[in-house]
C-alpha cells in the first residue's frame, strides 16, 4: 500500500484546527505532542495502515492501556482532520477497573499530612492550593478562577474545555483564601498568582508537591495535583452516593468518567467482599 507524508505544514494546520474548535491548551499540547512522536516514528515521515498498526504494538510495549489508547485517539483525530480515514486504527480494549491499586490512591490522611508539611516549610500558597483543589475538586488548570470575588461570593465560575459550571467555596475555606490574599495585598483577581501577577505554573505546583513527600511521609507516586481530585471524588461520592451529581461538580461530560475517580482501592474492595458473609 502506497503511504502518505505527513508534513511539518500538516501539523500545524491540524494544531489551528485543534485552537478553531476551542480545545483547551493542554489539549492541543497534548494532541500535537503525540502526533509529532508518531511523525518521528515513521520512517521518511511515510504512513501506512501497517505503519500505524506497528506503532499501535510499540506503544503497548511501552505504556498502559489508557495511556496507548489516549495517543492513539490524538493521532485518529488528526487523521479525521485529514481526510485519511483508512489509516485510523481501534484503540485497546479496557475492562473497568472494580478497585485501583493501593500505591496510587492518596488518603486523606497522607493529604493532611501534606498540608502539615507545606505549612512547617512555610509555604503558605501552596498549602493553600492543596485545601483549595482538595476542597472544591477543580483541576490544577482551573485554580485561575479562584478570585477574591468568587472568595466573597463563595462561588466560582469555571470555564473549562468549552464548558462552564458554578464551583462552591465552603465558608472555611474561603476565609483562608481572603485572609492569604489579605497578606499578599492582593485586592481583586486571582489569588494565586506568580510575583508578576501570572497564574501559577502546573509544574512548579507539581514539583513543590513533590518537595513535601519525604517530610509527610507520602510515596512520591501518589502525590501530583490531580490526586486531590480523586480525592474529592471519593470523599464526595462516599457521603452523597450520587455519582450524576459528582459528574457534574468536576465538570465531566460523561459518568463514566466519573466512575474511574471514584474505585476503591484493593483493601476497601476486600473488606466489603468479606461482610457479604456469602461463603456457607
Amino acid at each position: 500500500m502506497k503511504g502518505r507524508l505527513l508534513t511539518a505544514a500538516e501539523i500545524a494546520e491540524f494544531t489551528e484546527h485543534l485552537v478553531l474548535e476551542e480545545r483547551s491548551a493542554a489539549t492541543v499540547e497534548k494532541y500535537v505532542r503525540d502526533v509529532r512522536a508518531f511523525a518521528a516514528y515513521a520512517p521518511d515521515g511515510e504512513i501506512t495502515k501497517e505503519t500505524m498498526i506497528a506503532y499501535k504494538k510499540h506503544l503497548q510495549e511501552i505504556y498502559a492501556v489508557r495511556s496507548v489508547n489516549s495517543m492513539l485517539a490524538s493521532i485518529n483525530c488528526l487523521f479525521t482532520f485529514l481526510s485519511w480515514h483508512d489509516l485510523k486504527v481501534k484503540t485497546l480494549k479496557l475492562q473497568q477497573q472494580v478497585y485501583c491499586p493501593e500505591e496510587k490512591e492518596l488518603t486523606k490522611a497522607e493529604y493532611t499530612r501534606l498540608c502539615r508539611a507545606a505549612m512547617r516549610k512555610h509555604n503558605k500558597r501552596l498549602c493553600l492550593i492543596l485545601q483549595t483543589i482538595c476542597g472544591t475538586g477543580i483541576r490544577v488548570s482551573e485554580l485561575q478562577f479562584i478570585t477574591i470575588e468568587a472568595a466573597r461570593c463563595g462561588e466560582a465560575v469555571v470555564s473549562c474545555k468549552a464548558k462552564t459550571r458554578t464551583v462552591f467555596l465552603v465558608k472555611a475555606l474561603r476565609q483562608k483564601l481572603l485572609r492569604y490574599a489579605a497578606e499578599q495585598g492582593i485586592k481583586s483577581g486571582m489569588i494565586f498568582v506568580t510575583r508578576t501577577g501570572k497564574p501559577v505554573n502546573r509544574t512548579n505546583i507539581w514539583r513543590e508537591m513533590k518537595s513535601l513527600c519525604q517530610e509527610a511521609g507520602v510515596n512520591p507516586q501518589k502525590v501530583f495535583p490531580h490526586n486531590l481530585r480523586h480525592l474529592f471524588a471519593r470523599v464526595f461520592y462516599g457521603i452523597e452516593k450520587d455519582i450524576a451529581k459528582l459528574a457534574d461538580i468536576l465538570g465531566h461530560s460523561s459518568i463514566d468518567t466519573t466512575r474511574i475517580y471514584i474505585i476503591s482501592t484493593g483493601t476497601e474492595h476486600h473488606r466489603r467482599m468479606e461482610n457479604m458473609h456469602l461463603i456457607l
